[in-house]
């Protein structure tokens, strides 16, 4: 426990460094060392569970894995060294994908893909660091730059973010240390210490690997091309679940659905209303180019992938997906045209909605009884939150606490739970106000670094990644899941990069 305890703070440590220092060995070091702490820490926490002790076992698969996972990562690292603009096209590419492992009768379902792309350009950025002449190599036009070009590159944590984009790197990191510190008086360890080695430590290399990217039109455009053929792709396993009523995976869904009217898909995703937050942000971000598009083609081609993913997105029947894309459309608007009626337009369809909600349910619909049964218990888990960060308002329960910390202190009756579904109850429940300050500081500098010098009728990159955080943001409030998306962490990564823009250029 003593180990465990110390390697999480210090892969916390490790991870914070790698998103504030700027480039050098220094920081090369800290990510390198982040990267073989986080799966160190994970099998150790989990050495005597039916999972790995499966595999210990079966000795040679375990190695087999392991080989093959360290020369995915060195054969990554040489391609992104070859060729630096796959580095963030692959990011990109791989945020959606999780692979499930069963191993004791379990199955677990990991960003495995992402995990491998992240190591190999962990090894491709300590590779050019660390030779004599690594500081004279040339520029890129787009993906990493190079160590001595991270001034016209831009990012989180170079010399040249002002404004408020100087602060988001330390914004956070400051997320990132506390929730490690806040980890050492939970009730469950175990699943503090998985929230940061799965999440908080590698997306914090996520974002430093992203943080000197210049996305430039070319990087902009072929990350468009891969989120939209990507999407296309998921709508098309998803239109065959529809048509089959047959999912892929997930129980619980497909037990959900023998007993509903309407049949809810997946794709390949675990649970609809990921794969329904994944489409409405790629259609924020399809939208963003659309409104900004002066090609005929262009805006036909956007036009028709707009509507392919809303008919996906409408057999998800996520509520919450589709909120947050409307959130993100008016970000959109208001941008692209005039705030004033654009917020006119918001208040105007948001009394509409609670008129429609109290005459066609009558008040009744508005009950907490009725209220926690149309969000499928999620009534009960927020108010659960609240009273847990009534009873320890200053620090909570601690990082990872809350499925535990539920079960125990406020329904000992009920199935296990995971998350209160509203993010900052959540935050509230395990962290309390110290870590609701975290984690409110970092909107606040997120935002501010978004739309800073953003006027209305700007150019669609910057509009994109604000109207994109926004949706992303208003889904966790419903669904939670805010730091343990990396889209958050890569959406974060671009802000500051294009802070670094002129407007005028930017555009």
């Amino acid at each position: 426990m003593i180990l465990s305890a110390a390697g999480v703070l210090v892969a916390a440590l490790a991870a914070a460094a790698s998103i504030v220092l700027p480039t050098g060995r220094a920081r090369a070091a800290a990510m390198l060392l982040a990267l073989v702490l986080f799966p160190l820490l994970i099998l150790g926490d989990q050495w005597h569970s039916t999972q790995i002790a499966d595999l210990r076992e079966h000795t040679a698969r375990l190695v087999a894995l392991g080989v093959v996972g360290l020369v995915a990562a060195i054969a990554l690292a040489a391609v992104f060294r070859r060729w630096a603009i796959l580095l963030p096209l692959a990011i990109v590419a791989a945020l959606p994908f999780r692979i499930p492992l069963h191993a004791g009768g379990d199955t677990a379902n990991l960003l495995i893909p992402l995990y491998l792309v992240i190591a190999g350009g962990v090894l491709a950025l300590v590779s050019r660091s660390w030779p004599a002449h690594a500081s004279r190599a040339g520029g890129v036009v787009g993906g990493t730059a190079p160590e001595d070009a991270s001034a016209t590159a831009g990012g989180g944590g170079s010399s040249t973010a002002t404004g408020p984009a100087r602060y988001l790197p330390w914004a956070l990191a400051g997320v990132v240390v506390l929730y490690a510190l806040q980890t050492l008086y939970s009730p469950d360890f175990s699943k503090s210490l998985q929230n940061v080695c799965f999440f908080f430590v590698p997306f914090s290399l996520v974002y430093a690997l992203l943080r000197d990217v210049r996305w430039d039109k070319k990087l902009l455009k072929l990350a468009l091309w891969v989120i939209a053929i990507e999407a296309l792709a998921f709508v098309f396993v998803g239109m065959i679940e529809y048509l089959s009523r047959e999912l892929f995976w997930n129980d619980q869904v497909i037990r959900s659905n023998e007993f509903h009217t309407y049949f809810r898909v997946n794709s390949i995703f675990w649970d609809p209303n990921i794969y329904g937050r994944y489409l409405a942000l790629v259609i924020v971000v399809a939208m963003s180019a659309l409104l900004w598009a002066k090609e005929r083609r262009t805006m036909a081609l956007l036009t028709g992938l707009v509507a392919i993913l809303w008919l996906g997105l409408v057999f998800t029947f996520s509520q919450s997906s589709f909120i947050a894309l409307l959130a993100g459309l008016a970000v959109l608007a208001a941008l692209r045209w005039s705030l004033k009626w654009t917020l006119a337009a918001v208040g105007a369809g948001v009394v509409l909605a609670i008129v429609i909600v109290v005459f066609a349910g009558g008040a009744s619909k508005l009950s907490p009884d009725r209220l926690n049964v149309d969000t499928s218990g999620r009534t009960n888990l927020v108010s659960g939150g609240v009273t847990m960060f009534a009873r320890r308002p200053i620090w909570g329960y601690g990082a990872g606490a809350f499925p535990k910390a539920y079960r125990e202190h406020i329904a000992t009756k009920k199935a296990p739970v995971s998350v209160s579904h509203t993010e900052p109850v959540t935050v509230a429940a395990e962290q309390g106000i110290i870590g609701l300050a975290a984690y409110a500081a970092l909107l606040v500098v997120a935002l501010w670094t978004m739309a800073s010098g953003l006027s209305w009728g700007a150019g669609p990159a910057r509009a994109a990644v604000l109207a994109t955080f926004i949706a992303l943001l208003i889904h966790t409030l419903a669904y939670a899941g805010f730091y343990e998306d990396p889209i958050t962490w890569v959406l974060l990564a671009a802000a500051a990069s294009l802070a670094t823009i002129p407007v005028r250029d930017a555009a």
